[in-house]
């Protein structure tokens, strides 16, 4: 994670009293490099601007942050897309994920807890409340068909599978090279390796495929 985060965020600021606050005053650390509104080219604007996460706003009218996440994964595989939404529907926060998003937020939050919203993103942590994750990965296993169901997974070696259902459990490389045996440039080999074969850009992605599919088990919630 770069020094300074460079935050992009797709909000008319009434929606979302944090994103407004972070507007008016950017936090320590993290740079606004732009603030888009009705009729701005989300997709351009992250190619020209490289943030390094973007706030999207799902009830905006004149914009749908599905398919906006979605390119704009495409266009800058970089960049970590948090959701943001005043209903947590957990089949649309699932097609979110799907798209390519690393979590979502509600609306209700305020600055200080969007901004470490902001902060997790940023270092690849999944960015979801704890109560809301297990309703959401049925959501995304109810969309595969059945373990392993789509082609790209039967690709994988064993051993990748191994890594793959070892980040879908949160563990980090250290610990998948302990528990396996091999050494963490090992594990950064198969990882990138998954992600090449899976034909995804982030290991969220790959994660979220694994769980659509069944190929790795949801973690256990509190």
């Amino acid at each position: 994670m770069a020094d300074r985060i460079r935050l992009l965020v797709v909000d008319d600021h009434a929606t979302c009293l944090g994103t407004l606050a972070i507007a008016l005053s950017p936090p320590p650390g993290i740079e606004l490099v732009a603030q888009l509104s009705e009729g701005d080219d989300v997709v351009r604007l992250c190619g020209s601007r490289t943030p390094d996460v973007v706030l999207m706003d799902l009830d905006l009218p004149w914009i749908d942050g599905i398919e906006e996440t979605r390119r704009i994964r495409e266009t800058r595989p970089e960049a970590k897309v948090v959701v943001l939404t005043g209903s947590m529907d957990p089949a649309t926060i699932a097609d979110a994920l799907a798209a390519g998003a690393c979590g979502y937020a509600p609306k209700s939050l305020g600055e200080d807890e969007l901004v470490d919203v902001v902060r997790r993103a940023a270092s690849g942590e999944i960015v979801m409340p704890t109560r809301d994750l297990s309703v959401v990965l049925e959501h995304l296993r109810g969309g595969g068909s059945g373990p392993a169901g789509d082609p790209r997974l039967r690709r994988l070696t064993p051993r990748e599978s191994d890594v793959l259902r070892a980040l879908a459990a949160g563990q980090t490389a250290e610990a998948i090279a302990g528990d396996l045996g091999i050494s963490p440039l090992t594990v950064q080999s198969h990882i990138k390796s998954i992600l090449a074969k899976l034909g995804v850009h982030s290991k969220i992605e790959a994660v979220t495929l694994a769980w659509r599919h069944g190929l790795a088990a949801a973690p256990r919630t509190a």
